[in-house]
């Protein structure tokens, strides 16, 4: 066994996954395994990964999944008594895998938080933000072990990115933790999931990961894959509901499941508005037949629930937006 396990998952990364591959090799920690997922590119990407020389590396390759597959295929492979995810295009700083491993096995954590910090691959400039930067978390939460319950805010203000963090991994497999498949926005119900299990939890407050920020960035371009905010928020529902959470957190979850699909519906390009709509419509009349629907309505804000209500009222897309844009 080694101590930690490193999956990174690349499509058509030929441009950073070099960096991605050097950065967890010339860690200042070695007892460290690479498992990398392949997953199913047609660029250089496999020509770059069959590069690289070190007996540290183990290689997946199949058809193009999505992430949530490549994921859980690679976490089956995994030797290291903790793991940790890298994006391709992204990079840990040198010794990001000391430390988390390090404050991770000195606490005995299920899983920790760490900062990360984004890079403009544009202009080169490298900047902080509250999210990142765990700024959720004060001083209090700093050199303890924590629970969910004990963070006096909404949950869901947390980071939810998989690359955020590093999990005990006898902690994943033995709460089965698994990533929806064939949808983007994978990491969202995945946490929650991980996050409710969790016993003991910690945060570093260090900079540990460089999330680079380009032109193909998932969260950079809001194009189809933002269709899928609204299976992700449906999976999220049914982890609710079936692991006994909804009750304790459904005021804040239904403002959370709404919020996803209203502010993609918003940005998203416009040859999408119509298909991610449709969408929604779709969730909503569920909703609306289910014995749920009256919490949306008593849990709602104004603004949250006269969307919810105008995309069930209404016979079209453009029908939604004269609702919409009505004043109430």
């Amino acid at each position: 066994m080694v101590k930690v396990s490193v999956i990174l998952t690349a499509f058509n990364e030929e441009k950073f996954i070099g960096k991605a591959i050097e950065s967890i090799l010339n860690q200042t920690f070695d007892d460290l395994e690479l498992i990398v997922v392949n997953d199913g590119s047609t660029d250089g990407t496999s020509d770059i990964i069959n590069g690289f020389d070190d007996e540290r590396i183990k290689l997946i390759s199949h058809e193009n999944s999505g992430p949530g597959a490549s994921r859980n295929r690679a976490l089956k492979e995994v030797r290291g008594e903790y793991v940790m995810y890298l994006d391709g295009d992204d990079w840990y700083s040198e010794d990001a895998i000391e430390i988390a491993y390090r404050e991770a096995k000195s606490k005995d954590t299920d899983f920790t938080f760490y900062q990360m910090i984004n890079y403009d691959d544009k202009s080169g400039k490298i900047y902080e933000n509250d999210w990142f930067n765990l700024n959720i978390f004060d001083e209090s939460f700093e050199d303890r072990v924590f629970k969910a319950c004990d963070y006096d805010g909404s949950i869901f203000d947390m980071s939810v990115g998989v690359c955020q963090k590093i999990y005990n991994t006898s902690f994943l497999r033995r709460i089965d933790a698994k990533f929806p498949e064939g949808i983007f926005f994978e990491d969202m119900p995945f946490f929650y999931y991980v996050l409710l299990k969790a016993d003991r939890i910690s945060i570093i407050k260090r900079h540990l990961y460089y999330r680079r920020k380009h032109d193909a960035s998932i969260t950079h371009v809001v194009d189809e894959k933002f269709l899928d905010t609204v299976p992700a928020g449906q999976e999220l529902m049914r982890i609710f509901i079936e692991n006994g959470w909804y009750d304790a957190y459904k005021f804040d979850l239904l403002a959370y499941k709404i919020n996803g699909p209203r502010f993609a519906l918003r940005d998203i390009e416009e040859n999408y508005k119509v298909p991610l709509y449709e969408l929604i419509k779709k969730d909503y009349l569920s909703i609306k037949s289910s014995k749920y629907y009256q919490d949306f309505l008593d849990n709602l804000g104004p603004v949250k629930k006269k969307f919810f209500l105008d995309i069930i009222k209404s016979k079209d897309y453009d029908d939604f937006m004269t609702l919409n844009q009505a004043k109430s």
